[in-house]
């Protein structure tokens, strides 16, 4: 929706395949490695293989503006991480700046000191990073202030809605215009259809992700001469 940034714009999501073949629902997966402290595992493993296929494919590095990697709660008390992709990056040809950290809301205000200082020390690498879920808590905007983060993704839990229900419109008005308020640019998460998308536009949200903008593909389809 921001004419200014030019190229692609991806968020990398995982499916895990169960014994029978099939895709099981990140619902499903992602809490059990949670459960029992896998999680930073799959981050690193995530983060090293995304580097690795940009890496590989020029190309679609060139044409790249941002790729969106998530990172789970656990990942943010993780002292090594930082020198663990600044080790990835470096040779890799791959900008930091390219790469963009998502976090949740609710696993930063959680970790809130250490969630502050991961985000400032992977920033200084040149990376950039997003607040997930942005607006379903209560406090918000009380700990925006102590997060260094450069977007802010809207709660789709609004976005959804915003079109036929006025509460949801003035929620996704107003996370948008704090977040500019703050020099952050925003992102609008559940965007389904083109009426949503011309809502958005209407109150100047800068980005926006979800069905109605493209359905999630293999990365191969991407660029079909790189392997997944």
């Amino acid at each position: 929706m921001n004419g200014e940034d030019r190229g692609d714009h991806f968020e990398l999501l995982i499916r895990m395949l169960g014994q029978d073949g099939k895709l099981i629902p990140p619902g499903a997966s992602l809490p059990a490695a949670e459960r029992y402290n896998l999680s930073t595992k799959l981050d690193r493993w995530v983060i090293a293989a995304a580097i690795s296929w940009l890496s590989a494919s020029p190309a679609l590095l060139d044409r790249l503006n941002l790729c969106a990697i998530n990172l789970s709660g656990q990942s943010l008390s993780d002292r090594d991480i930082t020198s663990f992709v600044g080790g990835l990056l470096e040779g890799s040809g791959v900008p930091p700046e390219k790469l963009c950290f998502e976090v949740t809301e609710t696993a930063a205000i959680a970790n809130l000191s250490t969630a502050t200082a991961f985000i400032e020390d992977m920033r200084k690498r040149g990376c950039l990073f997003a607040l997930d879920g942005f607006g379903s808590g209560l406090s918000s905007f009380v700990y925006l202030k102590n997060l260094p983060v450069d977007f802010l993704k809207i709660d789709g839990v609004f976005v959804k809605d915003m079109v036929d229900d006025p509460l949801a419109f003035a929620l996704v008005r107003s996370n948008k215009d704090i977040g500019h308020f703050m020099g952050k640019k925003t992102i609008a998460e559940f965007v389904e259809n083109d009426k949503i998308l011309a809502r958005l536009k209407s109150i100047g949200v800068d980005y926006a992700q979800g069905y109605g903008i493209a359905k999630p593909m293999p990365i191969e389809d991407l660029d079909p001469t790189i392997a997944a």
